[in-house]
């Protein structure tokens, strides 16, 4: 009988990086397919308790685009903790503001929600422009359409 293979929990040596151009990309393909490389999905050495995925870059977040009414009527919210402190923007207005946290929000609500969670949502590098400061890890480009038919 074969030993089941377990990859070591401190794997931070093997993880690699991608980066991944947003520029056209529909928003929630996009989003679900950086999770599953921040995961190690697409890796036969998963293992859902251990951390095996890679670090993603994300540029050019500025261009990602949603389909439909969606600019107008996809609503993100934030409160501060206070009463009556509920913000609400329309994603149109936090995609001028910020748009880096339209893509780390959809990210985010695509990995578990637990400590893992936490940990490989920090394994996600998202900048608005095409300028980003990870040239030393020399980062693989990632390829991803997320244009049906295309």
């Amino acid at each position: 009988m074969e030993k089941t293979y377990l990859p070591p929990t401190n794997n931070t040596a093997d993880a690699k990086w991608y980066i991944i151009d947003a520029a056209d990309q529909r928003l929630g393909r996009l989003a679900s397919q950086i999770a599953m490389v921040l995961r190690g999905k697409n890796k036969p050495t998963f293992t859902p308790h251990i951390d095996t995925g890679d670090f993603v870059i994300v540029i050019n977040a500025e261009k990602v685009v949603v389909t439909g009414k969606k600019s107008t009527q996809k609503v993100y919210r934030r409160h501060s903790g206070r009463p009556g402190g509920m913000k609400t923007e329309v994603f149109s207005k936090l995609q001028v503001r910020i748009p880096e946290r339209i893509i780390e929000q959809a990210v985010k609500g695509m990995l578990p929600k637990n400590s893992m969670g936490k940990h490989l949502f920090t394994k996600l590098n998202v900048y608005a422009g095409t300028a980003h400061p990870h040239a030393a890890q020399q980062p693989e480009v990632l390829v991803i359409n997320t244009t049906p038919g295309a």
